[in-house]
């Protein structure tokens, strides 16, 4: 009995996790002396030049997370900035260990998310409108207008992860047999789908 019970709790706390728990104040990569840190290993100047989008790309992103910022390793937290030129998508993905936030900063933009009974949420985000995208729930942004997005999204863990669902589908190697049957449609089909994220 105190087996079964033992493993319901490790069951329980590994179905919640998300970033680790520092037992100290901050992170600090190992061989750093702590006492040499300065209010610089604090300090992220990533977003600076924009997200770099360039033609004729029409969605970029940004991230700061801890792959990038070391100082945001263990805190539960990260952020993107994201630009969308008419026409951009950030195709249906996923976040597998962080809830996201999205602020958009200028521009008009479409979001939607699908949660696991297969229902689709929409909505037309204006410039200061906030949504927010569950943790693992399909999700995508979309600029059906004339004019650039500029967005920032905060998530709740420090490396929140994606799983962009066109390229972990169709740009892996998953048997093509195996695609056919899935999505019930001929090789042709996923031939092209192939193709058009190689391009």
């Amino acid at each position: 009995m105190v087996l079964v019970m033992v493993m319901m709790v490790a069951l329980v706390y590994s179905v919640q996790a998300s970033d680790p728990e520092l037992t100290t104040d901050f992170f600090v990569p190992e061989g750093t002396n702590k006492s040499t840190v300065t209010g610089d290993y604090f300090t992220s100047r990533v977003l600076r030049n924009g997200t770099g989008l360039a033609a004729p790309a029409k969605y970029a992103i940004k991230r700061v997370n801890s792959e990038v910022f070391p100082a945001l390793t263990g805190l539960g937290v990260s952020t993107a900035l994201l630009e969308y030129r008419p026409g951009g998508i950030n195709p249906l993905h996923t976040h597998p260990r962080g809830t996201e936030i999205l602020t958009v900063a200028l521009g008009q933009l479409h979001v939607g998310l699908v949660d696991s009974g297969n229902k689709l949420y929409t909505q037309v985000l204006n410039a200061g409108d906030v949504f927010v995208f569950p943790k693992g729930l399909v999700h995508y942004q979309i600029n059906l207008g004339t004019d650039t997005v500029i967005a920032y999204a905060a998530f709740s863990s420090s490396n929140p992860g994606t799983i962009s669902l066109p390229g972990n589908i169709f740009a892996s190697e998953i048997d093509d047999v195996v695609l056919q049957v899935a999505f019930k449609v001929n090789a042709t089909v996923i031939d092209q789908l192939q193709a058009a994220l190689q391009a």
